[in-house]
This record gives C-alpha cells, structure tokens and sequence, in this order.
C-alpha cells in the first residue's frame, strides 16, 4: 500500500498497489502492521455500506463524540464520490481545516479518518457504493454533525446537492468557539 498524508493531520489517503496478471490483479486494502506503523488504529469492529441512487447525493458531515468517537477507513466499489473530512480536534495544528479527494471504484483509494474528524461526501455518479469499516459500534446518543455548508468550513461542493436527509440539512452551523467534542 501507498500511504500519502493529505493536508489535514492523521488523516491518509492509502492507494493500493497491484500485484497482476492477465488474470486481475490482487491488492491488501488494509494491513494491521502497516496501519499501526502509520499510526493509524488497526481494530475495527462494523463494516458498513451505503448505496446512493442519484449523481449530487450528499451524505454528512457526521461524526461520533466521546468514547464512541470512529476512525473509519472508506472505499468507493461502484461509481465515484467526492469526499470530505474536516479535522475538530482542538489541540491538532489541523483544527477546523478540511482535506477532500475524489474516491472511486476505478483506482480503489481508500481514506483513512482518524477519531475526532467529521466525515461527508457527494456522489459524482448514479448508483454509487461505498463501503467503510468503523472502529467502534454507532451510538446515536453520541452522533453528531456540522452542516455540510457551513461557511466557516469553506466546503466547495463539485455538484449541486440532488438528495440530502433532513438530519443532515439539520446539522448546526459552526460557532465562534467551534464544536466543543474533542
């Protein structure tokens, strides 16, 4: 694997690298070792999937707080997404900035989001699938979420939002002290 830092702290962005023949290739998506070499947790305890019907879906900004706080690492199999973390932990040099890339089933990149980061993406092509692993069961007493638009957080969008969930256009806008959650 080939792991390269985006611009926000503890955060990866993990390319695989293929091993192939006329058959295919083979590739590791994800390797204990090297994970922990990098820092990043290697426990992972849900996998979780998410399909999206429509081009312009947005999905976020969610994250967990406390002891349910996530590090997710996320993979596009069908179609293409523009995803987005944003870095909410206080003390990080990286606080309150955003890294965004494109994932998609045709290279297989994956992000690695540690704990305390919140997470969002939009849909670049109908019928997309994503797949993700989660360090700790969801909780929702403990989900949160910032509004996908925020100003403070400078989120440029590639797509106009086709689909969103109430809960999501719900999510509160930044205040001046930022979330109060790590």
């Amino acid at each position: 694997m080939i792991f390269t830092q985006p611009p926000v702290s503890d955060a990866w962005i993990i390319d695989i690298e293929r091993r192939g023949d006329d058959r295919g290739f083979f590739a590791r998506t994800m390797c204990k070792d090297e994970f922990a070499e990098h820092g990043m947790i290697t426990d992972y305890v849900q996998q979780n999937s998410a399909f999206s019907a429509q081009r312009g879906t947005l999905r976020g900004m969610h994250f967990q707080t406390g002891s349910a706080a996530e590090a997710k690492l996320v993979r596009c199999l069908r179609g293409a997404i523009f995803d987005v973390i944003v870095d909410l932990r206080h003390r990080s040099p990286t606080y309150l900035k955003h890294a965004a890339l494109e994932l998609n089933a045709e290279d297989r990149r994956q992000i690695y989001v540690p704990p305390g980061f919140a997470h969002g993406y939009q849909t670049l092509m109908d019928d997309t699938e994503i797949s993700y692993l989660v360090s700790a069961p969801y909780s929702p007493a403990a989900e949160e979420g910032l509004k996908f638009d925020d100003r403070t957080l400078g989120i440029v969008w590639p797509l106009p939002v086709t689909g969103i969930s109430a809960k999501d256009l719900s999510w509160p806008a930044l205040t001046a002290e930022g979330p109060p959650f790590f």
